[in-house]
């Protein structure tokens, strides 16, 4: 009996001034969430677009080669299409959803596969094509789209040896376009010219990918000899270089963050996918380096400044994962992962004018699959449905903040920004006819020169007809006589 009071004394003691359990998973709990980062963008959830909002029944090309295939703007979707006998792309407006026709009218100047195209940034109607048949050509859209086939560039820009795998319009100049060719040459142009002002030529093998800082005043580069390099466009002189920023063999890619950090993704030597941030002023070791999975296809970043979330879409993935870049270690943060049952054929990159901001969307993809296009929007869940300002900061607009000649001798550009407050579209014409307007004006005489050649061929074949057609009378009065 006396040992069962005792049991029973204890039992008692301990349950009177023991810790409760809510005080004593208090400091856990305390731990648990600060473990947990405080982000806005914690939740962003990726969603396919219904049926009837994709565009099917499109013939995505077959080519292997790593650019995203795709372009769009607020105003057209373009991809590049299977097409027999040359190279080919289709440009779509947005709202032409649905199945298309299969003779639905092409852009089909080129000569050889079509490698890349992408769209002007100050100006929705321009769009630029590079090719195996090593040329750069740019056109312009009509606003309802094409109602006939499109041969005839507005500008044709030839200069490269090898074909032309990669574009890239300047973000704050004027008719400014980058081309990376596989004869390892970067060829800075001036298109309102037709002129090739720049000649790059620092890379000993094959460009995997180039592009612009903020301001345009530098170039990022990735190369085959495994090397990061950091250029000054007008010199064309390279400021920094990194080497083996990943170990493995495969293609890498590089795009500016912010503060002027450089975010890679690569392979590491057992083959796994990696994602890298590098500090230029310290190009010793990475800020972070992650290695992902061990898929094979290569990671295409598209950065977005004004949330600072970069996503990682693989070509043959079926998945887009998606990070925010801060200053915070490990720097570059796990969001979430979109993922689907079809495996992507490439990327388009919708310019953040274009997206709904009632709808909380901070970005959408054009997901390109064997037979149509696909969007996939990402949403910030929020239940209020007005202008949430913490998602939408005054973003980069359409108008450029330099001319082509300016920049040219030595005049940098900021971005010039927007507010997405009360919608974009009420300054768009005016800007989009400006712009259009001062290309038409300084296009190069190539194309005027070929316009006035076809009339003049006409017009001589026309009389060719009229002089037969009088011999033929002579002959026949003569012999009636």
């Amino acid at each position: 009996m006396c040992r069962n009071a005792q049991h029973l004394f204890d039992f008692a003691f301990h349950s009177v001034f023991a810790p409760h359990p809510a005080v004593v998973s208090l400091p856990q709990f305390t731990m648990s969430r600060s473990f947990v980062r405080n982000s806005k963008f914690r939740h962003v959830f990726g969603q396919a677009a219904k049926a009837d909002q994709c565009y099917d029944d499109i013939r995505i090309s077959q080519m292997t080669w790593d650019s995203n295939f795709c372009s769009v703007n607020p105003k057209f979707v373009a991809m590049i299409v299977d097409a027999s006998g040359g190279g080919a792309f289709m440009v779509l407006p947005l709202t032409k959803t649905g199945r298309i026709d299969m003779s639905y009218p092409t852009v089909c100047g080129h000569t050889g596969p079509v490698l890349d195209i992408e769209f002007c940034p100050h100006n929705d109607n321009i769009i630029a094509s590079s090719s195996e048949d090593c040329s750069v050509m740019i056109w312009e859209i009509p606003d309802g789209g094409l109602t006939l086939p499109l041969t005839d560039p507005v500008v044709k820009l030839e200069g490269h040896s090898k074909r032309v795998g990669l574009l890239n319009w300047h973000p704050t100049a004027h008719n400014v376009l980058m081309s990376a060719g596989c004869d390892n040459i970067i060829i800075l142009w001036n298109v309102a010219r037709g002129e090739a002002v720049v000649r790059i030529d620092v890379h000993p093998d094959m460009i995997y990918s180039a592009c612009w800082n903020r301001d345009g005043s530098r170039i990022l580069t990735s190369c085959k000899d495994k090397t990061l390099r950091l250029l000054d466009p007008r010199k064309g002189t390279v400021l920094f270089e990194k080497e083996k920023p990943h170990e493995g063999f495969r293609p890498i890619r590089a795009v500016f963050v912010s503060d002027g950090k450089i975010l890679t993704t690569g392979f590491s030597r057992m083959s796994e996918r990696q994602v890298a941030l590098w500090d230029p002023n310290n190009f010793g070791q990475p800020l972070t380096l992650q290695e992902l999975d061990t898929s094979s296809g290569v990671l295409l970043p598209f950065y977005d400044p004004d949330t600072g979330v970069v996503y990682l879409c693989g070509k043959g993935d079926s998945s887009i994962r998606y990070f925010e870049v801060t200053d915070e270690a490990p720097f570059v943060h796990y969001l979430s992962m979109y993922s689907s049952k079809e495996s992507q054929k490439g990327m388009g990159y919708m310019p953040k004018r274009g997206l709904e901001v009632n709808k909380c969307e901070i970005a959408r993809f054009y997901k390109l699959h064997e037979r149509k296009c696909e969007p996939i929007v990402m949403t910030v869940p929020r239940k209020s449905d007005l202008f949430q300002e913490d998602l939408y900061p005054d973003t980069v607009g359409p108008e450029p903040s330099v001319e082509a000649d300016e920049w040219f001798q030595g005049k940098n550009g900021e971005p010039i920004l927007i507010s997405l407050k009360d919608g974009f579209t009420s300054t768009t014409k005016t800007k989009e006819f400006k712009v259009h307007k001062s290309l038409l004006k300084t296009n190069s005489t190539s194309a005027a020169s070929q316009q006035e050649m076809q009339s003049l061929r006409k017009e001589v074949k026309d009389l060719k007809a009229a002089l037969e057609e009088l011999t033929k009378r002579v002959r026949e009065l003569e012999s009636n006589k």
